[in-house]
């Protein structure tokens, strides 16, 4: 594997006022990056509902041919990208893990959702589910008192629904999947509790998953393009940002809740990862900063 290109990764850096890791729109509004013929991978959730075009998306090792109208979920840390894509319309979702409610429910919802991640819809599915993008564009566009909230329970709404939709009907045909892909993909579950559990070694997840640290590190490397330290670093970072941003906690008590003994290396891993201090980002984090501007956002 010495020598492959590290793929491309897309941070969700957008703060509106309130902290909120969240943004929606139009294809174009999100922009080019909405569209990337090229394989790269999120720190975020995408939903993807696609009222037209054709093509293919790619996502991990599976393939979904365009049938609009769809309803898709990309998982952090998927690798995808989209195959010969002509008139691709609808509304892109992007929201990072700690804009979620306080709520195991959703992470479980999207658990879920993402073992049928590729949804046909139906015509009263499509126009239900258009309907909560409406109101999410609008709720986003106006920035009014409480958007926030308003955000997160229209968002909630959907999870429900989606899961509902998942459970009842089967998802679009896809391969099955070899033995690395369902591995890298236990990891990828694990890995996502694995910050507010404490911090695991790639050799503790290993055993959980039942195969030795070296297959895990190929495996997940080849589905993902990064190692599982590097995504367990990645999730032990992303928890300490929700922590900060969402809860009163001291950066110590940040500290041991994400698995560190001690603060100073706490506040040196968060610096390495985050590119700024625990007590910087708490501070600054609801400064907008432009990530999906047309030019240059991520998708």
């Amino acid at each position: 594997m010495r020598g492959t290109p590290a793929l491309p990764v897309h941070r969700l850096e957008v703060r509106l006022p309130d902290g909120v890791p969240f943004a929606v729109g139009s294809f174009d509004d999100i922009g080019p990056m909405s569209r990337a013929a090229f394989p790269h991978r999120h720190t975020f959730y995408e939903f993807v509902h696609v009222t037209r075009g054709t093509g293919t998306h790619v996502v991990d090792l599976a393939r979904w041919e365009l049938r609009p109208p769809h309803l898709g979920l990309i998982l952090p840390g998927q690798v995808h990208h989209w195959e010969d894509a002509r008139d691709l319309d609808g509304t892109v979702l992007l929201f990072t893990p700690e804009f979620l409610l306080d709520d195991p429910g959703d992470r479980e919802l999207l658990r879920r959702l993402g073992e049928r991640p590729w949804l046909r819809l139906d015509p009263a599915a499509h126009a239900r589910i258009g309907r909560l993008m409406g109101e999410l564009v609008e709720e986003y566009g106006q920035v009014d008192t409480g958007f926030a909230t308003v955000l997160r329970s229209l968002l909630h709404v959907l999870l429900v629904r989606a899961a509902r939709l998942g459970d009842r009907a089967p998802a679009a045909h896809q391969p099955p999947p070899g033995r690395a892909a369902v591995v890298a993909g236990e990891f990828t579950r694990l890995a996502a509790r694995t910050g507010a559990d404490s911090a695991r070694s790639v050799r503790e997840c290993a055993e959980l998953i039942g195969v030795t640290p070296g297959y895990l590190t190929e495996a997940v490397r080849a589905a993902l393009g990064r190692t599982p330290a590097e995504l367990l670093r990645e999730a032990r970072a992303t928890e300490a940002q929700r922590l900060l941003v969402r809860t009163d906690l001291s950066v110590r008590q940040v500290a041991a809740r994400t698995g560190f003994d001690d603060p100073a290396y706490f506040c040196r891993f968060f610096r390495r990862e985050v590119g700024t201090s625990p007590g910087a980002f708490r501070k600054h984090h609801d400064r907008r900063a432009a990530s999906i501007e047309a030019d240059q956002g991520p998708a």
